[in-house]
């Protein structure tokens, strides 16, 4: 089992052979056909032959704001510390 943390943007390889017809999502558990993509759980754009983060890392923004994973968009929000509804720019990010 592998578990991704939202924190670390990355892409992993994952070794495959001629004669597979399908892979499963070490995530999820899921059982994929050679040829297809799809989005995990944790965020993850994957195939057959691995996987890469789906999300972008806020790197840069104002002192008074947060970054905050949302886990359904698989993205950040970057918004005011003392007024969620008032979203932040961001200036630079890490990832995808």
């Amino acid at each position: 089992m592998r578990l991704v943390s939202p924190s670390h943007a990355f892409c992993y390889v994952k070794p495959t052979r001629k004669d597979m017809t399908h892979c499963m999502d070490e995530t999820d558990g899921t059982w994929h056909a050679i040829g297809s993509s799809w989005r995990n759980s944790e965020c993850m754009d994957c195939t057959c032959a691995g996987c890469c983060s789906a999300f972008s890392i806020p790197s840069s923004f104002d002192d008074d704001c947060i970054s905050v994973f949302d886990k359904v968009a698989c993205e950040y929000k970057v918004y005011k510390k003392d007024n969620p509804s008032i979203s932040c720019p961001i200036y630079g990010a890490v990832g995808k």
